[in-house]
């Protein structure tokens, strides 16, 4: 597997994170709408732990980048290009964070409500039996359930979704137990908001007002942290701005001006 994946022309002094944790490649038609007026690399994660991930990205990020970089992080990935901003300062110049996750455990339970409202009676059923195929020792494929879960929570999230592919080259149920226990604990402890003490490069965060996870779980910690924070809130979005009917062209207008 090509990695990172480049789009455009030299120089590569933009990358999209994909998010998951363990959904690589989800970033691609992101990737490819910007690399008509820039270079675009399109690191894939592939370690199963939260400090792997973070090397890896790094490491990526200087083997084929221009630094420095914007990082576009997507979900889990405006997570992780975070925490790599905090950790390496000088290697990013602005970090755009799409449809991130929330920043504070205080609106986690937010985000459970939001979906479940979301699905009908048999997709909830559905969702629950998954959740035990996932915690049996025994069941041997667990990535099969995991894409399946990945489709019900996909409906959740969205508000009109467009016709489009699964551009996701995996669903790895491993890496997301593995990485995403890790980022849930550095979260609940503070340390999440307080690498963000070390940010001082522009942040942007852009968010779907559809998306279960509550924007102000984004915007109110951070705005207290970051010293250059803005949020664009997206009408009619949902987790997914670029698959949107209502918010695909207000996305992609926000998100080539702060390539500028």
């Amino acid at each position: 597997m090509e990695n990172p994946r480049l789009y455009g022309k030299a120089p590569y002094d933009v990358a999209v994170v994909h998010g998951g944790p363990g959904a690589p490649g989800e970033m691609a038609p992101v990737a490819r709408e910007l690399s008509s007026s820039r270079g675009i690399l399109e690191p894939l994660q592939t370690e199963a732990s939260l400090a792997g991930q973070v090397a890896e990205l790094k490491a990526l990020l200087e083997a084929e980048g221009t630094q420095p970089l914007i990082l576009i992080g997507y979900s889990w990935g405006a997570i992780l290009s975070f925490i790599l901003t905090a950790e390496n300062p000088g290697l990013v110049n602005k970090l755009i964070m799409v449809c991130s996750g929330v920043f504070s455990d205080a609106y986690v339970e937010r985000i459970k409500r939001n979906r479940l409202s979301r699905l009908s009676e048999r997709e909830r059923v559905r969702m629950d039996e998954l959740l035990e195929i996932f915690n049996d020792p025994t069941t041997a494929d667990k990535d099969t359930p995991f894409a399946e879960l990945g489709g019900i929570i996909a409906r959740a999230d969205a508000y009109d979704p467009l016709p489009h592919a699964n551009d996701v080259i995996a669903f790895q149920h491993g890496i997301f137990e593995a990485v995403w226990k890790d980022a849930e604990g550095l979260r609940g402890d503070g340390g999440l908001l307080e690498m963000g003490g070390r940010i001082t490069c522009p942040v942007v965060a852009i968010h779907g007002d559809f998306d279960p996870h509550p924007w102000e779980g984004i915007s109110a910690p951070l705005t207290e942290i970051l010293p250059d924070f803005k949020l664009v809130l997206l009408e009619r979005c949902g987790h997914h701005p670029w698959y949107e009917k209502h918010a695909r062209d207000a996305f992609y207008k926000v998100l080539k001006k702060e390539l500028l």
